[in-house]
């Protein structure tokens, strides 16, 4: 059983709400390859994870949305090295990884207006272009 992640003082994930299971790992591995179950696949109860806001965890729920479960949970799964406790610390960091990224609010974007002098160069520019191209017409006569 994986041990409790722990992202901040705050917030973590508790070892209830984790299930690791270590299946063949696909890839070049000599002998080992079909007798060494080295990759690891990390499930992660995402109601179950402590501390975190509803905006936060409604923002990691769109953040996994395609590694979810039919039950809700995360699939995680990393084959990075050779070593199953190595590829169950990435698939931690991972899960890490994700918290913190939902746990950061997006900035508001506040609409702002051009100002004066930016209006006034962009019509100058439009009139001094029109003018030129009034230049370049012929008679028609």
């Amino acid at each position: 059983m994986p041990t409790p992640i722990v992202i901040t003082p705050h917030v973590s994930v508790p070892a209830i709400a984790l299930a690791m299971a270590a299946v063949r790992a696909s890839g070049p591995g000599g002998q080992n390859v079909n007798k060494v179950s080295s990759k690891v696949e990390l499930r992660v109860d995402l109601g179950a994870i402590v501390g975190l806001t509803d905006a936060a965890r409604a923002r990691l729920r769109a953040l996994c949305a395609t590694r979810l479960d039919a039950d809700g949970w995360l699939l995680l799964t990393s084959q990075r090295t050779r070593d199953q406790g190595k590829n169950l610390a990435d698939a931690c960091d991972k899960v890490r990884a994700l918290v913190q990224k939902a746990m950061v609010e997006p900035t508001v974007r506040r609409p702002t207006r051009p100002s004066r002098g930016s209006v006034r160069r962009r019509l100058e520019d439009k009139r001094r272009t029109s003018a030129r191209k009034e230049g370049r017409r012929s008679g028609g006569d």
